[in-house]
This record gives C-alpha cells, sequence and structure tokens, in this order.
C-alpha cells in the first residue's frame, strides 16, 4: 500500500529532485514567470508559497533559511525586499499555474508557473 506517500517523484532519484526543485523556485523568485512542464510546476508551487511566506516575516533566521534553499544571495535579496512585501496583505495563494498545452517533441504537458501581480 501507499498511504500517505504524497508527492511527484519526478523521475529523479531524491538529490536530483531537490536540486531540481531548487533550481525551479530561485528561477520563479528572480524572473517571476517561467515555463516548465505541468508537473513540475506543480511540485513547486508549494515550495514557492512557503519562501514568500517565510518572507514575509523578515528576520535574519527566515533570510537564513531561505539562503539555505535558494540558489543565489541575488534570489534571496529580491524575495525580501521586493516580492515578500508585495504580498504583505495577502494570506496565501501567491502564484498561477496556467497550462499552455503540449511540448512539440515528447508531448509532455507544458505550463507556466508565475506570481501575481499584486
Amino acid at each position: 500500500m501507499r498511504h500517505r506517500k504524497g508527492g511527484s517523484k519526478l523521475g529523479r532519484n531524491p538529490a536530483h529532485r531537490r536540486a531540481t526543485l531548487r533550481n525551479l523556485v530561485t528561477n520563479v523568485i528572480e524572473r517571476e514567470r517561467i515555463q516548465t512542464t505541468l508537473a513540475r510546476a506543480r511540485a513547486a508551487r508549494p515550495l514557492v508559497e512557503r519562501l514568500i511566506t517565510l518572507g514575509k516575516r523578515d528576520s535574519l533566521h527566515t533570510r537564513r533559511q531561505a539562503a539555505a534553499f535558494l540558489m543565489t544571495p541575488a534570489a534571496v535579496k529580491r524575495l525580501f525586499d521586493d516580492i515578500a512585501p508585495r504580498f504583505s496583505e495577502r494570506p496565501g495563494g501567491y502564484t498561477r499555474i496556467v497550462k499552455l498545452g503540449h511540448r512539440p517533441g515528447d508531448g509532455a504537458d507544458l505550463a507556466r508557473i508565475e506570481l501575481l501581480a499584486e
């Protein structure tokens, strides 16, 4: 039985999956909008939301937690200085996933994950 074994494996071993998700989340924070497969976008969304929530509580501890996950110092700075204050009044739901159709090469479902304008 596979009870309570949620989450997508994305066809990778755990270390590779973590690295892939860290790169996706860093790119969403830096660029505010990326195009990827639907499965990857769905896997990255809760991580992006969690980091924005961390950014709303701006302290040394939360900055270090974000820096441990994000790949670049520029992404950490952007998260705490630009993105988190923008969502200070919003209780959650900071991202949107838009389906874009199928990729021509292999037919994978494509999606765009983006931060909301507010």
